[in-house]
């Protein structure tokens, strides 16, 4: 069975690695898909169209040089690299390297009560496709 404690995570932005500040990573692939249902079909058919994926990520803030808040506000706007891999490992067929071009569009660099961590939950969508790479 090829189960694995996800705490090992790999995360970078733009080459920086922010991998001790994340606690969550989602990586949401999808295609559009496009009907070609015709006449005389007794159901609808769908093929497939452009990827359209997404990555989710959770932060910890931190205003350190090199670390969340400033690596998100420098790249702020920029369509940029973002790579993932569940763990610290080297890249192969059970820890493949994922590898995509993200438009970096929304950070909350203000969050939390008093007491909390201030934290920040972020959704982009990756400009074209994402590169799988097993070796």
């Amino acid at each position: 069975m090829a189960v694995y404690l996800a705490n090992t995570g790999v995360l970078t932005v733009n080459a920086v690695d922010l991998s001790t500040l994340v606690s969550n990573v989602t990586i949401n692939r999808a295609f559009d898909e496009l009907e070609v249902t015709a006449l005389g079909d007794q159901g609808h058919k769908f093929v497939k169209g452009l990827e359209s994926s997404s990555i989710s990520i959770d932060f910890y803030n931190d205003s350190a040089s090199a670390k969340t808040l400033q690596t998100l506000q420098t790249n702020w706007g920029n369509n940029v690299s973002v790579t993932f891999k569940q763990t610290d490992a080297a890249v192969s067929a059970t820890n493949p390297l994922y590898t995509m071009t993200c438009l970096i569009n929304n950070t909350t660099p203000v969050n939390g009560a008093v007491g909390d961590l201030s934290t920040q939950s972020v959704t982009w969508n990756v400009s074209g496709t994402i590169a799988v790479t097993t070796s």
